[in-house]
């Protein structure tokens, strides 16, 4: 008798998140910029950066994550050791013209001001659209910065769901 495999569902939806934080160890400024984010009681799948053709944009606060549940996303993360050191992580994603085509998801993380990453990640879409030939119709956003007090942590993501 075979096996049935079960495929995942596509995602239909996806959010942006991000945090900042502070914590005793890499580590632990990490799981605390998750939790700031919304997803610091759930196992993230890190995902490779396509957004799935037609895909809505939601706020956190329209999706339910299982505590504990696999989430799909791409993201930024970035921390350091360094006081007064500036970190910042940001995320874009590039919606397509064609709404039949998938976007895309750039993430992009540094030791310096959030302005600079962002203005490091748009370009990277904008790169990705003209790699693939598609006409970009509009760029989303979230980014965070932080500057470091003892061991300080960065985090922004596109989280993908279904609803």
């Amino acid at each position: 008798m075979k096996a049935k495999m079960a495929m995942v569902e596509t995602p239909n939806v996806y959010c942006l998140i991000s945090g900042a934080a502070e914590g005793n160890t890499p580590l632990n400024a990490f799981d605390n910029t998750l939790l700031e984010a919304g997803v610091g009681d759930t196992n993230l799948m890190r995902m490779s950066s396509i957004c799935p053709p037609g895909a809505q944009e939601v706020t956190r606060d329209e999706i339910v994550l299982p505590a504990g549940g696999l989430i799909p996303l791409a993201y930024a993360h970035i921390d350091s050791q360094t006081p007064q050191m500036w970190i910042a992580s940001a995320i874009a994603v590039g919606i397509p013209e064609d709404p039949t085509l998938p976007g895309v998801i750039m993430e992009f993380e540094d030791h310096t001001r959030l302005e600079y990453v962002e203005t490091i990640v748009k370009q990277m879409v904008i790169d990705a659209f003209e790699y693939r030939k598609r006409t970009l119709k509009e760029i989303k956003f979230a980014g965070v910065e932080h500057q470091v007090k003892k061991c300080g942590a960065t985090f922004a993501a596109a989280v993908l769901w279904y609803k």
